[in-house]
């Protein structure tokens, strides 16, 4: 059974209080995703793209119509030092924090932790002449 049709033979919140043993094929890699290695009883990404599938409204519900491909687009870390997983719907743009899993791969999530310093909103090339406007201690003249 696919993970879009559980939400459909089980009732409302199952999820949230009952373990997923469920392996999946994930949509944009390919790659079969199996629950164990996770560290977690509820997988919700692809251990090796960390893409994700539209699926809740809120976390474990299955409520969600979208089913769109949920892309990473970012890391945080929670107070308790853990990392987190930051993603987008591609069809609605919903945004949705997951936990990193055990088995994740550590270097996509180092590329999209490293994004913002490696594609800054700025051209690099103009990085000097910024700093002399702003004086070298970050205050504009």
């Amino acid at each position: 059974m696919n993970r879009e049709n559980k939400r459909k033979s089980f009732e409302k919140g199952y999820y949230k209080t009952h373990p997923c043993h469920d392996s999946f094929t994930c949509r944009i890699c390919g790659r079969l995703v199996v629950p164990a290695g996770a560290g977690s009883d509820h997988r919700n990404h692809c251990p090796n793209c960390l893409t994700s599938l539209h699926v809740d409204e809120e976390p474990g519900d299955r409520a969600a119509d979208c089913g769109g491909a949920m892309d990473p687009i970012g890391v945080w870390v929670r107070k308790s030092g853990e990392w987190a997983v930051i993603h987008r719907c591609r069809r609605c743009g919903k945004l949705s924090s997951n936990r990193v899993a055990a088995d994740d791969n550590p270097m996509k999530l180092m590329s999209i932790a490293m994004r913002p310093l490696s594609q800054p909103p700025f051209p690099l090339e103009r990085i000097e002449e910024l700093t002399e406007l702003m004086a070298g201690d970050g205050r504009l003249r």
